[in-house]
C-alpha cells in the first residue's frame, strides 16, 4: 500500500483515526478546560475566561500597561541577606536594649513562648523585619504592636531583629507527652500538603523541608497563637502574606484541621 493511498479520505481507516482524535481532542478541551474547573467551588463566579485560564496555569489578566491594580498593596518582598553574613555585636546590643524598653512585657524578656504572642526567640531575622515593616506600614493590623513600632527607624526594626535571631529557639510551648500519638493529618498537611485542595505542605515554606523568605519557623509556638493567625489569613482579617500564599492555603483548611496544624507545630522544638 503506497502513501497516497494510506493518507485518503477513501481510506476507511485514516478517516477514523483522524475523526477520533479530533473527537477525543475536543472533549479533553471541554472536560478539562471548562467543565472539571466550573464544577470546583474555588473556580465559581469567577467568569469563563478566568476559569479557563485557571484550568491552563495562566494568569487572566497581566500586570502593565500602567492600569491601576485594586485593592492594597502586596507585602514588600524581602530579599535574604547573603547566609554566612551575621550582625555585630554592637546592633544585637542595641535591639537587646529596644527588647528590654518595649517587647519584654508581650514576648518575654528573652522573647521566650507565650500563649497569645509569638516566640521570637531563634526566628529568622527576615522574618522579624519583615513583620516589624509590616506593622509600621500598617499592612498588619494590631493595636498593641503599631504605636510601639510607629516612629521607630529602618535601624531599630534591624536591630531587634538580629537581637531576637541570635538568641536560642525556647522549648516547644506545649510538648506531646511520650504516649500521645501524632495526628496523622496534620502531619500530612504538613509535610505533603494537599494537592487536590491547592494546599501546599506548610514545611515547604516553613523549614524541615525547604524555606521561603520572610515564612517564619513555626515550631515550638503557642496553638492558641498558630490557630489565631491561621484563622485570620483563612478569613483575610491578616493579608500581610506575600503574593497571598497564606490566604490561599489557609481558606481551604477546615477548623478542625487548623487546630490539628497549630497543635502539631506548637510541639515541635
Amino acid at each position: 500500500m503506497n502513501q497516497e493511498r494510506v493518507f485518503s479520505l477513501r481510506n476507511p481507516w485514516f478517516v477514523r483515526s483522524v475523526g477520533g482524535t479530533l473527537a477525543l481532542v475536543v472533549i479533553s478541551i471541554l472536560v478539562g478546560f471548562i467543565w472539571l474547573p466550573s464544577a470546583n467551588g474555588d473556580f465559581s463566579g469567577r467568569g469563563l475566561w478566568a476559569t479557563i485560564c485557571s484550568a491552563a496555569g495562566t494568569p487572566s489578566s497581566w500586570y502593565g500597561g500602567g492600569a491601576n491594580v485594586a485593592g492594597p498593596a502586596p507585602s514588600d518582598v524581602v530579599v535574604l541577606p547573603p547566609q554566612h553574613v551575621s550582625a555585630d555585636a554592637a546592633a544585637i546590643g542595641r535591639g537587646a536594649t529596644l527588647a528590654t524598653q518595649n517587647c519584654s512585657m508581650c514576648h518575654g524578656v528573652l522573647g521566650t513562648v507565650q500563649v497569645t504572642a509569638p516566640a521570637l526567640a531563634g526566628q529568622y531575622a527576615d522574618v522579624i523585619y519583615k513583620e516589624l515593616r509590616d506593622y509600621q506600614s500598617g499592612l498588619r493590623a494590631n493595636a498593641v504592636m503599631q504605636p510601639i513600632i510607629h516612629n521607630r527607624s529602618d535601624e531599630d526594626l534591624h536591630d531587634l531583629a538580629a537581637y531576637y535571631a541570635s538568641l536560642q529557639r525556647a522549648a516547644p510551648a506545649e510538648p506531646a507527652a511520650a504516649s500521645t500519638e501524632q495526628d496523622a493529618n496534620a502531619v500530612k498537611l504538613a509535610m505533603q500538603g494537599d494537592p487536590i485542595r491547592n494546599i501546599a505542605p506548610c514545611a515547604a515554606c516553613h523549614g524541615q523541608l525547604d524555606r521561603k523568605g520572610a515564612a517564619p519557623w513555626l515550631g515550638g509556638q503557642s496553638s492558641v497563637y498558630l490557630a489565631a493567625q491561621m484563622q485570620r489569613f483563612a478569613s483575610a482579617e491578616r493579608h500581610n502574606d506575600i503574593n497571598e500564599q497564606m490566604r490561599n492555603v489557609a481558606r481551604h483548611l477546615t477548623p478542625q484541621e487548623i487546630d490539628g496544624l497549630a497543635k502539631y507545630y506548637a510541639a515541635q522544638p
